[in-house]
């Protein structure tokens, strides 16, 4: 780098305009990036919400078709029960 453009650096980085809009656009690159994390945190905090509503719906779903079983168990059994109760009483 030449002495010219050096001095024409350090010009610049003095000048308090330069300063100034360096300062506004480091401000708006750093909103910028703030908004984006936020975003990925949002996003994020939602898909961990979703998987455990998807856990807890399939726990849900494995014990209610464990209790269908159980019931139509104990439906044979009874069908079950009440022919030979007709049974009987037929005879």
């Amino acid at each position: 780098m030449s002495h010219e453009n050096e001095s024409k650096i350090t010009n610049e980085a003095r000048d308090p305009l330069a300063v100034t809009l360096l300062t506004e656009q480091y401000r708006a690159d750093l909103k910028k990036y703030q908004d984006r994390e936020s975003l990925y945190i949002n996003t994020e905090n939602q898909l961990k919400g979703a998987k455990q509503i998807a856990v807890d719906m399939a726990a849900a779903v494995t014990k209610l078709d464990r209790r269908n079983q159980e019931l139509m168990k104990e439906i044979d059994r009874l069908t079950e029960e009440l022919q030979l109760l007709e049974l009987k009483i037929k005879k």
